[in-house]
């Protein structure tokens, strides 16, 4: 049995694991719910979030899951925390190419930024897909060799043992005894409020401002085939996520050796895909792509103008991969960047709700 299926046991197990006891607790309290604040650009133009009916998004849930992503009692040396390697200053990243673990060794993959989780359909998390479901994909860093470098057992022991959090987790899912189902599920709640969108280009797409002309002929070739043919993996004025959270081969390399989506799932024809990130606050998210090899958003947009290498999985969408890409003019490029930049959402970047409590 292979990796991928073995998570979507995981997910299964995660699913049916909520019993009434910790919905109401033995002392029939009942957490307050919370409906997620959906900005007005999303209404109308994509579905709704995802909310696994099993994990209710509550005020004390949140609140759990929130002091739970910014304390380091979940590394084993008690020296990093979900934070340090998703910082709410770099939208929810890491400004380094690859974070570092609490042993001192680098990864091989650039932290992804973390907002609108919940519209993610497909439920594959990571760059490669390998975690089905928002609660499952906590369990990975925390006991990743080369992240915090824990086990899911010390990590409750430990939670189990301050006295702070008995009474948090009694508030939130109506038990004091804790397991990592919980620890997951409150995390995950937390996750699902961290939301963007309040970007230039939604409030032009509402009628609220204006783009510069370098802003409008940007987005007019990210949305032309024949120029930046951007849209069909990171959306449009319909699609505001700013991305398909699908899987591609992108053209990075010729003879790739990081397997990706494939090394997830066992099959070759998946193999160096990877997932496509949102274009949201790309003014904070430098370095770019999976392994963080581009340091500039010019570099990427060069990347795709006459940088793509060709190889047995190369998206049909690099139509233009024999030509090494899209062949911009130095003036479509500084347009194309000024579009991208339009989607940074800085009132994100400096909310209270996300940062260190």
């Amino acid at each position: 049995m292979n990796n991928y299926y073995k998570h979507i046991i995981l997910v299964l197990i995660t699913c049916f694991s909520c019993s009434k006891d910790e919905v109401t607790g033995n002392n029939g309290y009942i957490p307050t719910p919370v409906t997620l604040n959906i900005p007005e650009v999303f209404q109308g133009r994509i579905l709704p979030p995802v909310i696994p009916s099993n994990n209710h998004l509550t005020e004390e849930g949140i609140a759990l899951g929130k002091r739970l992503f910014f304390d380091k009692k979940l590394s084993a040396d008690d020296s990093q925390s979900c934070a340090t390697c998703h910082a709410p200053q770099n939208a929810f990243t890491d400004e380094r190419q690859f974070s570092i673990g609490i042993d001192g060794i680098e990864g091989t993959r650039n932290s992804m930024p973390l907002f609108n989780l919940a519209w993610n359909y497909d439920d594959k998390f990571f760059w490669d897909g390998r975690e089905l479901g928002l609660e499952p994909q906590v369990f990975d860093p925390i006991t990743n060799p080369i992240e915090m470098h824990n086990t899911l057992e010390n990590v409750v022991q430990q939670l189990q043992q301050d006295a702070s959090y008995p009474p948090l987790f009694e508030r939130a899912f109506g038990t004091s005894t804790i397991d990592s189902v919980l620890v997951s599920k409150a995390i995950a709640q937390f996750e699902r409020t961290i939301i963007s969108g309040n970007s230039k280009f939604d409030h032009y797409l509402l009628g609220e401002t204006t783009l510069s002309p370098q802003e409008l002929e940007g987005f007019n070739i990210f949305m032309d085939e024949n120029r930046g043919d951007c849209f069909h993996c990171h959306g449009s004025e319909n699609n505001p996520l700013w991305t398909d959270n699908k899987f591609h081969n992108n053209g990075l390399d010729a003879n790739p050796t990081d397997l990706g989506l494939g090394a997830a799932t066992g099959d070759p024809n998946d193999n160096a895909k990877f997932r496509s990130p949102s274009l949201r606050n790309l003014a904070f998210t430098a370095p770019y792509m999976h392994d963080g090899r581009f340091a500039t958003l010019d570099e990427v947009i060069d990347h795709y103008s006459e940088g793509l290498q060709n190889s047995s999985t190369i998206d049909p969408l690099m139509k233009k991969v024999d030509q090494g890409g899209v062949q911009l003019t130095a003036i479509e490029k500084a347009n194309l960047k000024a579009f991208l930049l339009s989607l940074s959402d800085f009132s994100f970047i400096n909310n209270p709700q996300f940062a260190h409590p």
